[in-house]
């Protein structure tokens, strides 16, 4: 049997190296283990040969573990070996002696191996390592590293690091300069620079004197490194790395691949090596296996390989794929790579992330949602401050125009516009970006937000960006024709909402000017021809000059020929030819050019996508030619085609609300005129789409300007509800007036909505939703005073993502049982809650007729026609009031007023007396009862309450009775109001303060003093019952702030002083202060839900406004929406001479036979009714009439 004995003192390495080689000649017939006692730290398993490891045959080892000597080992196989294998032991133990290794020796030779520098040290890829360092392998199984040190400028380094080496475990060993990427901790075992094998001998033979090792060629030059060698006895001191064993671990060895690929790349040219190089990089860092994982020391090092080996690729073969992933992979790595290091360092270099942003930026935009993340992803690599900071903004803001071009996504458009904003930031006067940045700016100002939403402001800034711009292109210069092209559309664009004949001359002479400058071989001169087509057809429409048509035609044609089929603007061209022959053919009556029309808008729909908000024109052209050929033909199939298009037009999701709106309009107009059934759908879908409009809007001031662009609708409600009594749907009259009136109180009202019925069903949604309207309703007041645009923009973007979240709660409310239609336009079983307490009288002035609607406090509702009553005698009635009222107010205060009681004895026949039939025959009203007017349009600059017969009964029994001798009148702006009022009454009940507010001596410019406000506030202070909390401000005390704080904290006011309507801002009419005005904006944003009764002692509180009559814009409006639930008004100029007289009387009956004491504003109308008929031979006809009660 064979036996092996190694002394247990002797030293570590040699007992290794004999089992090792013991091991290796046993092969796997053998298995080693270790007796108690022994240091088994030696035969831990990475230092037992593997065929060792996985031996099935043990060997039995055996020792006296009693004796006192040291102990040895003896191997013993279990099997008796073949004579081979005992010779092959023999010849291991000869072997090693002579290499000198003698058991039991203690002074084993080894080699001291120091690693000095080096020189012309190439990286083969080209990059610029953090470090370089030699690696020294034995047996392939162990290796040393230096340490890495920073090359110096020439490509040198200095090393001085020392490794103690045993010889006898190779007969050769491995040395490799290395470039490492990163000082620290490195992923593989980075970039070969030179490898070489070198046998002990020659290591030896240079004596103790340092020599050159040179490797083989790398970019021309031969590296090296400077060595020096020594044969020393035992380890020594050494001042160098112990061995590692080396872990064949797969991430490194992918990673090492990768760079060797990398390396050869870079002398082939091979894109299979990039290719494999990025597949073992890729290995690397998996997206679903993420290997490293996030977090993972190693990942910065995976994540920076596999971008540059995907840049080099890009590089050559300039794929797309590469350098959008680079993108995305940058954006991880930056952000883990802490500044100062030096993996941040090179990341950030211009072939690292600088290079990938210019990829990304020249891509081109293709307006998918990738896109947009690639482009805000490049944008965040590039912070305040960075070189490519200005292109980054300008793509991502052009990938959002497109997006919206596509989509019609308001919050594209809204970012990019912030984005074009900061890219002009970035360029001063004098950049030579600055006209570029001002044409995307204005490009999404004038093109995309202004067509969606409708705001002047976005066009007047964007004509104004793109006059500058044009400024900084003169003749000759590259951008110029772009400009031109720009500026000619925008002013186009004016033209169609101003009308003002200047903007489009002056559009079709830079058209023409930017057409010369795009001859026909010029990419975009198919734009600009369809363009100045357009400006030409527009013109055909004001001035029907025949050379324009023509032309138009003509440039439509060559456009379409120079737009290839797929063009992005391919549609534009073909529905703008379409309108021009549809043009044509109403003037020729050639059905060729209407047939020809029809067909460019089928083929410009095939080119869209069914979102695209552009098919919305193409439904218009559409509409238009088959409109125009119905006029023609009389086909019926025609109108109904024509109507279809309407109809998909108006309804087209992603076109803004603003030309829906006008289309939906135009259905209406072409329903009445041909007597189509539609047309009660149009007046639905208008009013829709207009309330939808309008709370886009984040101010009461921009609600009100929108509303006033639709100036040629505003008798829409009314028309609609008189299209709704033609086909006897009484109830359906009923809501489209209600919905179309008062929209902006609606509007502002839904943020004020009491929620106790809600509260009960859901608490916690009703919190939500009490927490959203505030927010909401602060957003809008905040970013009411924002001049500066940008900031406005911001405000506006805060509101808007405030009143998404508002709706999303809304939608939730919606889906609990019982609240389907919470803040949806009510039904008119909702809106008779209003008739509860007495019959509400819609009063219908529309063009196609005028009539009445008595809302009765059950049933349905009962119609009351005026045949012979036209919206034009309405016109004229109105007239004739203003002008005897003014004559009146010039007569003495004894003077008949002959004329005015002709009109009012005009009123009652003519409009009054019916409704009054109807309210005492059918719907048995008794005498002395409650009703509300309602007036619409021309009825509400009447006094209707004062109607009256100023004669005789026929059978000379006495006087006829007037409108206010046989019922109590009151008014309300709409249903809505009044039934909110009521509501308000039920949950907000508190003890009653009372404060009278005059100012006699207003501030500068609000009007002269005013004599009597003293005296009068004292006279009130005189009626109001001693037990009510009673205070006065006036004098210095009556400001603008002062009179808001006391209508806040009091229940019930008397407000003395002069009052203005503003005609053309009615949210300016204002009481006169002592500081300011206080203005009915001002009252609106003031709630105070606990308030109750307000007179307003002042001039037109309660007239609106002429252009928006339906809005019922005016102060005693404001005062109801604010919380006040009964209010006095004025419907003209009092005179403070006699109003005292009413005030007086009023407050008599107000306060008379009052219950326990307690004040109650449902009185006011009766106390009024009582006042005026007391003071007759007091106060005249005019100032009696002045006089109206609104609310509760």
């Amino acid at each position: 049997m064979a036996s092996l004995e190694l002394e247990l003192g002797m030293d570590v390495t040699v007992k290794n190296k004999l089992i090792s080689g013991f091991s290796r000649c046993l092969k796997s017939h053998l298995f080693i283990s270790a007796l108690n006692g022994i240091n088994t730290s030696v035969y831990r398993a990475e230092h037992i040969n593997t065929h060792v490891r996985h031996a099935l045959h043990p060997l039995t080892l055996s020792s006296n573990i009693n004796s006192p000597h040291i102990p040895t080992l003896h191997l013993v196989p279990s099997l008796i070996l073949p004579t081979t294998q005992s010779s092959m032991l023999q010849r291991v133990a000869r072997h090693l002696r002579r290499r000198g290794i003698v058991p039991g020796s203690s002074h084993d030779q080894h080699i001291r191996l120091e690693v000095i520098s080096g020189k012309d040290l190439q990286v083969l890829s080209e990059r610029i390592p953090a470090g370089i360092y030699v690696s020294i392998t034995l047996a392939k199984r162990r290796r040393w590293k230096s340490a890495i040190q920073v090359p110096s400028s020439n490509s040198s380094v200095a090393w001085g690091d020392t490794v103690t080496l045993s010889p006898y475990a190779s007969s050769k060993l491995s040395v490799e300069i290395r470039a490492s990427f990163e000082l620290g901790r490195m992923l593989g075992n980075g970039e070969v620079i030179g490898k070489l094998k070198i046998s002990w001998d020659k290591l030896l033979r240079h004596g103790n004197e340092p020599f050159e090792l040179s490797f083989p060629l790398v970019r021309g030059v031969h590296p090296s490194v400077t060595l020096k060698a020594a044969a020393v006895n035992g380890c020594g001191n050494n001042n160098g790395e112990l061995l590692n064993p080396i872990v064949d671990c797969k991430i490194a060895q992918d990673t090492d691949t990768g760079q060797t690929r990398s390396g050869e790349y870079v002398t082939s040219k091979r894109v299979s090596d990039l290719n494999d190089a990025v597949a073992h990089f890729d290995c690397t860092d998996q997206p679903r296996v993420r290997t490293p994982e996030r977090g993972h020391p190693d990942r910065p090092l995976s994540l920076y390989y596999l971008t540059e080996a995907l840049t080099w690729r890009h590089k050559k073969e300039n794929t797309p794929f590469d350098i959008r992933e680079s993108a995305q992979i940058y954006h991880e790595l930056l952000s883990l790579c802490p500044e100062g290091t030096y993996l941040r360092s090179i990341a950030e270099g211009a072939n690292g992330v600088d290079y990938v942003i210019s990829g990304c930026n020249n891509l081109p935009i293709d307006a998918s949602d990738e896109d947009i993340r690639l482009r805000r992803i490049v944008l965040e690599v590039c912070p305040q401050g960075h070189q490519h900071r200005l292109g980054a903004l300008d793509q991502l803001s052009r990938s959002l125009q497109t997006h919206f071009g596509q989509c019609g996504s308001i919050v594209d458009i809204d970012e990019s516009i912030q984005l074009g904003r900061e890219a002009v930031s970035l360029c001063p006067e004098g950049h030579p970006n600055r006209g570029v940045c001002l044409n995307n700016l204005a490009l999404s100002l004038r093109y995309y937000r202004f067509r969606h939403q409708g705001k002047s402001d976005d066009l007047n800034e964007g004509i104004s960006l793109l006059e500058d711009a044009l400024c900084l292109s003169p003749v000759g210069h590259e951008s110029r024709d772009g400009l031109l092209d720009n500026l000619g559309s925008a002013l186009l664009d004016r033209f169609n909402q101003r009308g003002e004949v200047e903007d489009i001359n002056r559009a079709i002479s830079l058209l023409r000017e930017a057409l010369t400058l795009r001859p026909p071989e010029h990419q975009q001169r198919n734009i600009t021809l369809s363009n100045l087509a357009l400006a030409l057809i527009t013109r055909y429409g004001k001035s029907h000059a025949n050379e324009d048509l023509n032309e138009a035609i003509e440039l439509c044609r060559e456009s379409i020929r120079l737009t290839p089929y797929g063009h992005p603007e391919c549609h534009g061209v073909l529905f703008n030819l379409s309108w021009a022959l549809c043009s044509r053919f109403t003037r020729t009556q050639k059905i060729e050019d209407v047939e020809e029309a029809i067909e460019l808008c089928q083929e410009s729909l095939v080119t869209l996508p069914s979102l695209h908000p552009d098919r919305f024109y193409s439904y218009m052209r559409l509409q238009e030619a088959y409109l125009s050929r119905y006029q023609v033909q009389c086909n019926l199939a025609d109108l109904s085609l024509a109507v279809e298009n309407f109809r998909l037009a108006s309804m087209h999701p992603t076109k803004g609300f603003l030309e829906r709106i006008i289309i939906a309009y135009n259905w209406t107009v072409v329903a009445e005129q041909h007597g189509h059934e539609s047309a009660l759908e149009a007046y639905t879908i208008f009013l829709d789409l207009l309330d939808d409009h309008l709370s886009t809007r984040s101010s009461t001031i921009s609600r009100q300007e929108a509303t006033t662009t639709f100036h040629y609708a505003r008798t829409l409600p009314v028309d609609a509800s008189s299209c709704a009594l033609r086909r006897h749907n009484l109830e359906k009259a009923v809501e489209l007036v209600e919905q179309g009136r008062g929209q902006q109180w609606s509007l502002a009202s839904r943020l004020r909505t009491p929620v106790e019925e809600l509260e009960s069903a859901n608490q916690k949604l009703a919190h939500e939703f009490s927490e959203l309207s505030k927010r909401v309703s602060d957003a809008a007041q905040g970013s009411a005073a924002i001049t500066d645009r940008a900031a406005a923009d911001q405000a506006a973007m805060k509101y808007r993502r405030c009143t998404e979240q508002w709706e999303a709660a809304v939608g939730k409310i919606r889906n609990i049982r019982g609240f389907s239609r919470f803040l949806l336009p009510l039904s008119y079983e909702d809106l008779q809650v209003a008739a509860r307490d007495g019959p509400v009288i819609i009063l219908i002035a529309s063009k196609y007729s005028c009539n009445a609607l008595i809302v009765p406090t059950s049933g349905v509702p009962h119609h009351v026609p005026f045949p012979s009553l036209t919206l034009a005698d309405l016109a004229k009635l109105k007239d004739d009031f203003t002008m005897a009222i003014r004559h009146a107010s010039l007569m003495g205060p004894t003077e008949s007023r002959t004329e005015l009681i002709v009109l009012l004895r005009k009123l009652w026949d003519e409009i009054m007396l019916p409704i009054v039939k109807v309210l005492g025959h059918d719907l048995k009203v008794k005498p002395r009862s409650r009703i509300w007017l309602c007036p619409t349009a021309a009825f509400t600059s009447i006094p209707l309450h004062a109607a009256h017969p100023s004669r005789t009964k026929a059978d000379g029994s006495g006087r006829e009775l007037s409108l206010e001798d046989i019922f109590i009148c009151s008014y309300t702006p709409t249903l809505s109001a009044l039934i909110r009022s009521r509501q308000a009454m039920k949950t907000h009940q508190t003890s009653p303060s009372f404060v009278a507010i005059g100012q006699s001596q207003p501030g500068a410019g609000q009007g002269m003093a005013l004599a009597t406000v003293d005296s009068e506030l004292e006279l009130v202070h005189k009626r109001v019952p001693p037990n009510v909390n009673f205070s006065t401000l006036s004098g210095d005390e009556a400001t603008q702030a002062g009179a808001l704080d006391a209508l806040r904290r009091n229940t019930w006011v008397h407000l003395a002083c002069h009052g203005k309507q503003d005609r053309e801002q009615p949210y300016n009419s204002r009481f006169a202060m002592r500081d300011k005005p206080l203005t009915l904006l001002d009252i609106m944003e003031n709630d105070t839900p606990q308030a109750e009764f307000a007179f307003l002692s002042a001039c037109h509180t309660a007239v609106g406004d002429e252009e928006t009559p339906d809005e019922v814009i005016h102060l005693a409006a404001g005062l109801q929406f604010s919380g006040f639930k009964s209010v006095i008004g004025t419907l003209w100029v009092v005179d403070d001479e006699v109003t005292k007289h009413v005030v007086e009387a009023f407050y008599e009956n107000m306060f008379k036979d009052l219950k326990d004491g307690v004040l109650d504003c449902t009185k006011a109308a009766k106390a009024l009714n009582y006042a005026t008929h007391g003071v007759k031979k007091l106060v005249p006809l005019e100032q009696r009439i002045v006089f109206i009660h609104i609310g509760v």
